[in-house]
């Protein structure tokens, strides 16, 4: 080869490089701590600076406290509970965090759960349970083609969580389903109300996160390569507003995301062979 079309290959992959790199519109703030390696969900309170984080199953039952760089400030041990397989955070305006015991790889759990952690900023920390079943759900675990009772989302609304299962079929159509749960710490049923079909490509169309905004009136839905923002809904139906697809052009095993404030999300994913799961910012267009 010359040496001068090898320099112009070396130029042109070069290029293409730098391109692939400047394609997204995510602004990485910083790697996360191994501590957090498997890391499952976030959120924060509106008035509060700091971030709120869960490792999935196979990890300890602590609530990890960040700042806004990703950095764990501190660890808190949550009483009275088990992480069978943690998998989303919310919060209400009553500085309560909820966490989601309800990840269902195998779609043959019986002992779905939220926790209802209150007073986090105190030594007496209070903890209350929440079980639920799905009512749809008739077999532990369903056929193949009807793997739809993993839950990896879910938002609190007006004394309620909205739930969002992550679709595990063999034949993956993108359908996502929404259960609506009361937040009264008792065994109950949770109700189905809607779905909604993301799009076919089961590695890009998993919903492994969802975030509400402070007001209430849009609702975030993470993949590995999406946001599904949707907005000016009405009633307990919320896919029945507007939907908009927003395109991160970079896939990785995103599994949390929360609002910064009204016009900011923070997105955080977990680390990867030799990659270190990161914190993301994206501003909404």
């Amino acid at each position: 080869m010359k040496l001068t079309t090898f320099f112009l290959l070396l130029i042109i992959s070069l290029s293409v490089s730098c391109q692939k790199k400047d394609s997204t519109d995510l602004i990485i703030i910083n790697g996360l701590s191994k501590n957090v390696k498997e890391i499952s969900g976030i959120t924060k309170f509106t008035s509060d600076t700091l971030l709120y984080a869960i490792n999935d199953s196979g990890n300890d039952n602590i609530l990890f406290c960040l700042n806004q760089k990703g950095e764990i400030i501190k660890k808190i041990k949550i009483p009275n509970s088990k992480n069978v397989d943690w998998e989303d955070l919310t919060y209400d305006h009553q500085n309560n965090i909820y966490i989601g015991d309800f990840g269902n790889n195998y779609n043959n759990r019986k002992d779905l759960a939220i926790y209802k952690v209150s007073d986090i900023s105190k030594n007496d920390i209070e903890v209350r349970k929440i079980e639920f079943s799905l009512e749809d759900q008739k077999k532990f675990p369903p056929g193949k083609k009807n793997k739809n009772f993993d839950i990896e989302a879910f938002v609190y609304r007006n004394g309620s969580f909205y739930l969002f299962t992550k679709n595990r079929s063999s034949k993956f159509n993108g359908e996502t389903k929404l259960y609506k749960v009361s937040d009264t710490p008792r065994k109950q049923i949770a109700k189905l109300i809607g779905s909604y079909k993301t799009c076919d490509d089961a590695n890009d169309c998993f919903i492994s996160g969802a975030a509400i905004n402070a007001t209430g009136d849009k609702i975030a839905l993470l993949t590995y390569n999406k946001i599904f923002m949707l907005s000016d809904f009405k009633g307990d139906d919320l896919f029945n507003g507007t939907i908009k697809k927003i395109k991160l052009d970079h896939f990785s095993q995103k599994e949390g995301i929360c609002f910064k404030n009204d016009t900011t999300l923070l997105i955080v994913d977990e680390k990867r062979k030799n990659k270190k799961g990161r914190l993301y910012e994206y501003h909404i267009k």
